[in-house]
């Protein structure tokens, strides 16, 4: 296995049995007082969808197909696969108060309810129309959505990270370190531990002997 797995697998959050997935990020603090330790929560049953049925990601416009937003588009702000659940910006809003304690009535605060991903359809970006898609392979073998209606491509769009760099569009600047000289190999490997590696590189000389010491 390598490194880079191995790390990727030491950072991911390791949930219960009866954790339950909500709007926030799993392992945040937010989540954490969602899902208390020894807390148990009735089990939602959802039903699970393949890959190849999944077809809406961030940063698609969608239209609602049922509910008080029917009819209304919007941006895909967030994707929740575990619940099959889309988040819209600016739709499906309900308002809630926040902080609120005995001595404070709290902050009144708008915020976007999830939907159920079979309650969106794709918008077709040609003539902004919804419409259904399918997933189809192009001569060069990428795999593509299509746009039932019109036949067109609608390409996935692309996302940023969590650090807000999106990799297709990044241009390295002049402090930048080149991928030649990342992979540039400028250590010398040597059976001589690293103290005695500093010491010849200073000049200095060691005249004492260790001990002999046996393992038994």
């Amino acid at each position: 296995m390598r490194l880079s797995a191995v790390l990727r697998a030491a950072q991911e959050v390791q949930l219960s049995r009866h954790y339950r997935h909500g709007m926030n990020r799993p392992g945040s603090v937010a989540d954490k007082a969602r899902n208390p330790p020894g807390l148990r929560r009735k089990k939602v049953f959802v039903e699970p969808l393949a890959d190849a049925h999944w077809k809406v990601f961030q940063g698609d416009t969608v239209q609602v197909l049922s509910g008080k937003d029917a009819g209304k588009q919007g941006l895909v702000a967030q994707v929740i696969r575990q619940r099959n659940w889309v988040v819209l910006e600016g739709l499906n809003v309900h308002y809630r108060y926040v902080g609120k304690s005995p001595i404070y009535p709290g902050t009144y605060v708008a915020s976007e309810a999830p939907l159920m991903v079979n309650d969106v359809t794709l918008i077709d970006p040609t003539d902004r129309k919804p419409t259904e898609v399918e997933w189809r392979y192009t001569e060069e073998g990428e795999r593509v959505r299509v746009s039932l209606r019109t036949g067109r491509i609608i390409p996935q769009p692309i996302v940023p990270r969590e650090d807000g760099i999106v990799p297709e569009q990044w241009k390295d600047g002049p402090k930048d370190t080149s991928v030649e000289d990342a992979l540039e190999r400028t250590y010398t490997p040597s059976l001589k531990t690293f103290q005695e590696e500093i010491m010849e590189l200073q000049g200095i000389v060691e005249t004492r002997q260790f001990r002999k010491s046996y393992w038994y």
